[in-house]
């Protein structure tokens, strides 16, 4: 099981370069997609990752143009994350690149082989959402 997740990763990571992005921040993106902005603290959260992951990673996505960070004005402490408008331009195009690397993930796979894995893949993350609980 390890390969799968592995050769996956690897496949994500080979799509999203051709949109500028390295495998998993396109993750953040859609956190902040669908609100804005955030504060870094709830990304990392969210992303189940350690601060200094997230740091490198909003580190890198400032760089490339698609996040900006302030300061919060009530709280100095507080880092307030939000997509640019460029980091909002690539919306489309990951949405985009998670259906292809679904249809590449699953083309050996029959329709009902596809809702089988679906729904199995779907106990197995209530599982070990559970088990982070």
């Amino acid at each position: 099981m390890p390969g799968v997740a592995k050769a996956h990763r690897k496949l994500a990571g080979r799509l999203l370069d051709e949109l500028g992005l390295s495998a998993g921040q396109e993750l953040l993106l859609m956190l902040l997609w669908d609100e804005s902005p955030r504060t870094q603290a709830d990304l990392t959260r969210l992303l189940m990752v350690e601060p200094p992951t997230t740091a490198k990673m909003l580190a890198r996505l400032e760089k490339s143009g698609f996040v900006a960070r302030e300061r919060s004005t009530t709280d100095g402490r507080v880092v307030l994350v939000r997509p640019t408008p460029a980091g909002r331009d690539l919306e489309g195009p990951v949405t985009t690149t998670w259906a292809q690397l679904e249809e590449l993930t699953t083309a050996g796979l029959s329709d009902t082989e596809r809702k089988q894995l679906s729904e199995l893949l779907s106990r197995v993350g209530e599982t070990l959402a559970d088990r982070l609980n």
